[in-house]
């Protein structure tokens, strides 16, 4: 059971650099510009044994007419609607301005509970007067800040769990995490907004929008997912400025964090060299996958058209021939439930264990199709097989001669254990070993 607390305010008064500061990484892309976060950004915290879910939001501007300075409001309202504390920043140089009084008259219009924090105050002595003009907009705690050198943030997160009250408890689960990655523009965000059947991350068609990994935790008969919605990731010679770098980064860490990818194609598009760069990442980690075709509502199709555009498809990323392909629409929402079934499923091949008496049974069977070709003139005998690990399935095989065993064996081993056990969406790991006495005595 878990608080929320958001950090709110206007632009550019320091929100992700404090947010990063609590957290204790740098998790928000901070840059001395305005709109830089786009979406909200959550973290899990203990403070004095109180654990809370911190969200970190872009920059509200109550008034603006701007495509995305609105819609990087709406995100902020939907962050100051779950929260059960709110942590208004202002900036303690600037004094109060009208952007902070229009905050303010949201956050009271919410009735929240509000601590305000006044950032920049680098000589808490010297700046009393800069922190006192705060208590104008009308609230009862203020509390002086350095987000940037970590002064009295202390004091702020003990002011924070004091208005916490056990009735606002929420619960959050982790669940299984799934990463949605692709290029820009390929329909990640909306396939997120559509199981979550809310607008968690920015929707637009200007490639590029989602800069940061969200998190969003949803539940579907009877499990918990959480969903890793991505910045596209773009070839570096089209990154020009170190905000797309760093959401690159921060993509290639979710496929680390997580426990099955969806690789989200565009279907009126042909397989770019990025799509396969993409795939590459995510076979090169060894986490499982699923091949998801979006924009299918899009497609003239007749009778042959799924078979043919995956065909093609497994035809370019030949290296992930055993990843399932779904043709969804994100838009209308077809199939994107089959999505989590699938990852469901995915997840349990993937620390599926097979054990050694079936498993060197089945090597029998292997061998007697198909025995191992001698070459060199040298006769190569597999003797015994175990799998010695899980998440990704790995499997040793003891043999006299093992340096001797053509790729083309291996591929037929594996396509065989696939065969016997599955494993669809998942890596097969294959090891040949030398025998040895004690392996066999």
């Amino acid at each position: 059971m878990k608080y929320t607390v958001a950090i709110v305010g206007r632009p550019n008064v320091g929100k992700s650099t404090l947010f990063n500061k609590l957290v204790g990484d740098r998790l928000s892309i901070v840059k001395d510009e305005p709109g830089v976060t786009r979406d909200r950004l959550y973290r899990e915290m203990e403070w004095s044994g109180k654990e809370f879910i911190l969200v970190d939001t872009g920059g509200l501007e109550p008034r603006t007419e701007d495509f995305m300075m609105a819609k990087i409001k709406q995100q902020a309202q939907v962050a100051i609607d779950e929260a059960d504390v709110i942590i208004f920043l202002v900036d303690g140089k600037a004094g109060i301005t009208g952007l902070d009084e229009d905050v303010a008259t949201v956050l009271r219009k919410q009735d929240k509970k509000v601590v305000v924090a006044v950032n920049k105050i680098d000589n808490y002595m010297r700046d009393q007067e800069n922190i006192f003009e705060f208590y104008g907009l009308g609230f009862e705690e203020v509390i002086g800040i350095s987000g940037e050198h970590k002064t009295n943030l202390g004091d702020l997160l003990d002011a924070v769990i004091n208005k916490f009250e056990d009735k606002k408890i929420k619960q959050t689960e982790d669940g299984l995490n799934i990463a949605i990655l692709g290029r820009p523009n390929a329909g990640k965000s909306s396939l997120v907004n559509k199981l979550l059947n809310e607008e968690r991350s920015i929707v637009s068609d200007i490639a590029g929008t989602t800069r940061d990994t969200i998190d969003s935790s949803l539940k579907y008969n009877g499990e918990t997912y959480t969903l890793i919605d991505t910045a596209g990731i773009r070839r570096k010679s089209k990154v020009e400025d170190d905000i797309e770098y760093y959401s690159v980064l921060r993509a290639m860490k979710s496929i680390k964090r997580a426990n099955v990818c969806v690789l989200m194609l565009d279907a009126t598009e042909l397989l770019t060299d990025q799509d396969k760069r993409i795939a590459g990442m995510i076979y090169e980690e060894r986490k499982p996958i699923i091949i998801a075709i979006n924009k299918w509502d899009l497609i003239e199709k007749d009778n042959n058209s799924v078979k043919e555009f995956t065909e093609l498809v497994k035809a370019d990323l030949a290296f992930l021939d055993y990843a399932p392909i779904v043709t969804i629409s994100a838009l209308t929402g077809k199939r994107t439930l089959n999505i989590l079934e699938q990852a469901k499923f995915i997840n349990e091949e993937y620390h599926k264990k097979i054990t050694t008496g079936l498993l060197n049974q089945i090597l029998s069977e292997m061998i007697a199709q198909n025995p191992v070709p001698t070459r060199k003139g040298r006769a190569v005998k597999i003797n015994y097989a175990t799998q010695v690990n899980q998440a990704p399935p790995k499997f040793v095989f003891f043999a006299n001669n093992p340096e001797l065993i053509h790729f083309s064996y291996q591929r037929y081993i594996e396509n065989k254990l696939r065969e016997y056990f599955g494993f669809e969406g998942c890596p097969i790991d294959i090891v040949f070993n030398k025998k040895s006495e004690k392996d066999f005595g």
